[in-house]
């Protein structure tokens, strides 16, 4: 077969960052970072730092020839700086020893957003003594590892470390201010500029760094990139654009910051960070930039919108969502613009060596007793490849591409349930097993291209070989015929969502004829705060789906004869797809679609996850981080008010709590309430109490529930949160106005609704989709 090949010694790889991997956080000298103290995740991850011999051994085994990984700053440096960790670099001399032995050539990342607690608690990166101990600390390792080590990249993504962990708050170390958040990345960029020195006064061969680099565009531009923007929209695209990429790619390639930057900064707290001279060491050569492609931002203006606290400086500018297919984590899936991102690069930095230092994806994957089938992956690698492959033919000098990442690994703020690697991990043993996109990723590696043509998908036969039925029997199940048992018919979806198989809906199309046309169907949830997500999907869906060219008809699923007309109206074909918004009691309607063959996504995870594909919350996360927050504030009698035990996300929410209590060798206290009312709350707080009188601690289900408990609290003389520390579920409205202001956990209403929006539209255009499950964040108030 011939192949689309890359140039002759283009390098194969992936990355992986030690925080992620490692483990080993409490042993051999290593000190806390700012992610130790941040996350509420406490397991060993991967424990990289005693299987790195199998892990190297797997990369052989793919045919590998460059592996990039972080460096642990307080495994060397416990304290930030002082006398290095011997232990700490024998690791390392270990690891790098290990893949030179395995013809594997190391690519040594000093900084991956692990930095010392000890050096947070005297200021972090806004303050400039970290950038003077970070050159240390790359002088210390250079000396270890620098024979054997020849690249060496500074920093990764230092807009995420300083604006999502000074600005935004939501990465570690948590702080939400934007002067410090500018002054943190300035202070990064410093640190890169001295480090750069002393690498290269040690004799490096090579330095340089890894910027997440995002192509910001308005919607219209993501599928017609040569179309003009308005005057205002042009304006918004800029000012994103030089935030975000321009704000360290100028400093560093340039020696200097964009001049439509300097007021910003000033605005948000003032230039007096930036020093005379800092921009001459900024600014020296590198050899080589990293580029970290995931996906773009899409902007476009809107006077009225507030700034972003990601994105200080962002007033009047709106963040749009795209109809595009999505991975599970909401992120469009966009390969084209890793080309227009490499050609910009090429045409602006001239003579510049490029290398992608990360490119991968979160899908959902099933573990099958013969296999990890995740097209889904190998589909989104491949396409974003050969955009790779038409950039070089373009012109752009690009090193090689390296895999995000190896392993499934602890994946930030959403702990473990993102899998974004090529090798699943069972995180209970341990075990690695390859995905198919590993097997597939090693054959690239062995051609140095891709295959001509992408692979076929999928078929009919396929499907019906993996099931044990006949051809036909595939071909009534995915077309919705009731002709078929339960059982056979499980069988076959099974198959064909292990295969990732997706059914001709263009030839079913001829015999259907498409309307166009989207049913929206609601029904009335129980569950606190379910009007506000019920008008955000009301609003987000349409005005995503009529911008699409569907047309919306919004019926109502409230009783057994809406029931039976809703089905009737989809097996008619009078709608192309079904969003449904499920009731919260288990009823037969999501299952009744589903048999029509008509797409169908959920909002809302049913009682049986696998039946079609849903958005949901990662509630069991929400409710595990609210509970760590109050164990970490020395509560350890914690009750919790749990809600009808009948609803799903009220057993996923109990599942968080109670693995939470368990990690920290506690028993839950538990009164389930009769429905989500106030008055059942504070009913089944009053049960908590009269079973367990010192509680010093409530974790409910929902707001609602929460309010009712405050309620109880105060009419059996308990103060919150002195004597009984409160955390709720949803961040509706009221959350903010309680008497104390009530800790929750904020569900993204809005993102749940756009994530609806473009699933369906990625199953209308006959892609292979996972569910989306978006993660929930804690949001600290008076009440705890």
């Amino acid at each position: 077969m011939s192949t689309a090949s890359f140039p002759e010694g283009f390098e194969w790889g992936v990355s992986t960052s030690a925080f992620q991997i490692e483990g080993a956080t409490n042993i051999d000298g290593r000190g806390p970072s700012i992610w130790d103290t941040f996350s509420v995740d406490r397991v060993e991850t991967c424990d990289h730092y005693h299987r790195y011999p199998e892990d190297v051994r797997l990369m052989r085994e793919l045919g590998l020839g460059s592996y990039r990984f972080s460096m642990s700053w307080p495994r060397i440096f416990p304290d930030g700086g002082g006398k290095p960790n011997a232990a700490g670099l024998d690791f390392y001399d270990r690891l790098v020893d290990e893949l030179v032995g395995a013809g594997i050539k190391p690519y040594a990342t000093l900084y991956h957003w692990d930095l010392p607690q000890a050096l947070e608690d005297r200021g972090g990166w806004p303050s400039r003594d970290t950038a003077l101990r970070f050159a240390d600390y790359a002088a210390a390792v250079h000396q270890r590892l620098g024979d054997r080590v020849r690249t060496w990249f500074t920093l990764n993504e230092p807009w995420v470390a300083a604006f999502l962990g000074y600005g935004a708050g939501i990465h570690a170390p948590g702080r939400t201010s934007a002067a410090e958040a500018f002054a943190a990345a300035h202070h990064m960029l410093l640190g890169h500029g001295l480090a750069v020195r002393a690498l290269r006064e040690a004799g490096a061969a090579e330095v340089g760094i890894v910027l997440n680099i995002s192509p910001v565009m308005t919607p219209a531009q993501v599928s017609d990139p040569g179309r003009r923007a308005s005057e205002e929209d042009a304006a918004a695209v800029a000012r994103i654009d030089t935030l975000v990429n321009r704000q360290f790619l100028e400093p560093v390639l340039r020696g200097a910051y964009p001049e439509e930057l300097l007021p910003v900064i000033e605005r948000h707290g003032g230039l007096g960070h930036v020093h005379d001279g800092d921009l001459e060491v900024i600014g020296q050569p590198i050899d080589l930039l990293g580029v970290n492609y995931y996906a773009p931002l899409v902007v476009q203006a809107q006077p009225s919108e507030p700034a972003d606290t990601a994105y200080p400086g962002s007033e009047g500018v709106l963040f749009c969502t795209v109809p595009t297919a999505v991975t599970a984590m909401g992120w469009p899936i966009v390969p084209g613009c890793l080309s227009q991102l490499l050609g910009r690069l090429t045409r602006e930095y001239p003579g510049l060596e490029l290398m992608i230092t990360e490119n991968g994806a979160d899908f959902v994957d099933v573990v099958t007793g013969d296999g990890i089938h995740d097209v889904d992956r190998i589909s989104f690698i491949e396409e974003h490849l050969r955009a790779l492959r038409a950039a070089l033919d373009a012109g752009a000098n690009v090193r090689g591409y390296l895999a995000w990442t190896l392993l499934d690994n602890l994946e930030w703020v959403d702990g473990y349930q993102r899998k974004f690697g090529l090798v699943h991990v069972d995180f209970a043993t341990q075990r690695r097993r390859l995905k198919d996109s590993a097997l597939w990723y090693r054959d690239v590696v062995r051609r140095n291209g891709l295959a001509e043509t992408p692979p076929k998908r999928p078929t009919l036969e396929t499907v019906a070989a993996r099931a044990g039925v006949s051809r036909a029997t595939v071909s009534r199940v995915v077309n919705g015929e009731s002709s078929v048992s339960p059982e056979v018919r499980t069988a076959v979806m099974r198959a064909v969502n292990e295969l990732g198989y997706v059914p001709n809906l263009a030839a079913r199309s001829l015999v259907t004829r498409r309307t166009n046309a989207v049913a929206l169907v609601l029904s009335v949830p129980r569950q606190g705060g379910g009007d506000a997500l019920t008008a955000a999907v009301v609003q987000y869906v349409t005005s995503l789906l009529e911008g699409a060219g569907k047309q919306i008809t919004l019926m109502l699923a409230d009783t057994a004869e809406s029931h039976r007309r809703i089905v009737a109206h989809v097996e008619a074909r009078l709608a192309d797809g079904v969003v449904l918004l499920p009731p919260d009691r288990a009823d037969a309607l999501a299952e009744r679609l589903s048999r029509t063959g008509v797409p169908v996504v959920l909002l809302g995870k049913p009682e049986i996850a696998s039946l079609v594909p849903y958005v949901d919350v990662d509630n069991a996360g929400g409710a595990a981080a609210a509970t760590e927050h109050l164990l970490e504030r020395g509560r350890r009698r914690v009750g919790m008010v749990c809600g009808p035990m009948d609803l799903v996300t009220v057993q996923d929410r109990l599942a968080g709590h109670r693995a939470a209590l368990q990690r920290a060798g506690l028993q839950p206290y538990l009164a389930p309430a009769d429905d989500l009312t106030r008055s059942a709350g504070a009913g089944a707080m009053r049960r908590l109490l009269a079973d367990a009188p010192a509680l010093d601690a409530v974790f409910a289900a929902t707001d609602q529930l929460a309010i009712g408990a405050m309620r109880a609290l105060r009419e059996a003389g308990r103060r919150v949160p002195d004597d009984v520390a409160v955390v709720g579920f949803d961040d509706i409205d009221a959350a903010s106005a309680t008497t104390p202001a009530l800790t929750t956990v904020r569900v993204p209403v809005a993102d749940q609704a756009l994530a609806l929006a473009r699933l369906l539209l990625s199953r209308l255009e006959g892609r292979h989709t996972t569910s989306v499950v978006l993660p929930a964040r804690l949001v600290v108030r008076e009440s705890a």
